[in-house]
């Protein structure tokens, strides 16, 4: 005779197994950003190393309604997307890289940079906000229209004092003393250190990781590197050359 099986009931799933899968989920998300880019600071030559930010006073900033900031000289052709987190150790990894290449080349008129911002690492900052208050002291001093102060900015937020994850941010007055320092008017000054801008581009962060995940099949990564509808490979280090070489 069979020996029947006892009756079994599965237990509910317990809150800290909940926030246990919650963390994987989350850790699985930074994985996939680092996985994008994976070189480190001695994986791989910094190109162009001298040539510094954007110097050329004909390199223009534009801020679009859609929240992209677009660095280059009017009609500059072609035109790359870059998608990037403030606080993504990978995006300063790619701005420390080729942020001079890039730099040199959007001199030149052979390079528009149209930058897109996503927030999604506001959980990893020490206050729980940080990207979206670097994407909205990126929106402030973009309005003054100047390319070279824009570019200073920008390397300065990516590069020079990007914060690691986890640890002490940039309050929204210290991120106001990088654009004086960088040479920002006063009203962008003052615009970064009120906030003026957080609100706006929190919407606007939103809006492009939408925009990001359909791009990328809902694995939004950063950094993301288009030219039209083509991805580009961050880790082919001729990515620069290769676009702007006619």
């Amino acid at each position: 005779m069979s020996q029947q099986r006892p009756n079994y009931t599965p237990r509910p799933m317990s809150s800290s197994t909940t926030f246990a899968l919650g963390g994987i989920a989350l850790a699985m998300i930074v994985l996939i950003v680092f996985l994008v880019f994976r070189w480190g600071a001695s994986d791989a030559e910094i190109r162009n190393d001298g040539y510094g930010p954007v110097r050329e006073p004909a390199v223009e900033v534009a801020l679009r309604e859609d929240g992209v900031v677009v660095l280059g000289r009017p009609g500059a052709q072609p035109v790359v997307d870059i998608y990037e987190d403030p606080l993504c150790p990978a995006c300063g990894t790619l701005e420390r890289i080729y942020g001079q290449e890039i730099a040199q080349q959007v001199d030149q008129g052979t390079l528009t940079v149209a930058y897109h911002y996503v927030a999604f690492l506001n959980p990893k900052s020490e206050s729980g906000d940080y990207s979206t208050r670097a994407i909205a002291a990126t929106r402030c001093v973009a309005a003054t229209g100047d390319g070279p102060l824009y570019s200073r900015f920008h390397d300065q937020l990516f590069v020079t004092d990007q914060p690691a994850e986890g640890k002490a941010d940039h309050s929204n007055e210290a991120l106001a003393e990088f654009a004086r320092t960088a040479g920002a008017p006063a009203e962008a000054v003052d615009c970064i250190a009120t906030g003026a801008q957080v609100a706006a581009a929190d919407k606007a962060a939103e809006t492009t990781l939408a925009d990001l995940n359909a791009r990328l099949d809902n694995n939004a990564a950063t950094p993301s590197l288009f030219h039209g509808d083509t991805k580009l490979d961050a880790n082919n280090a001729e990515w620069v050359a290769e676009l702007t070489t006619p």
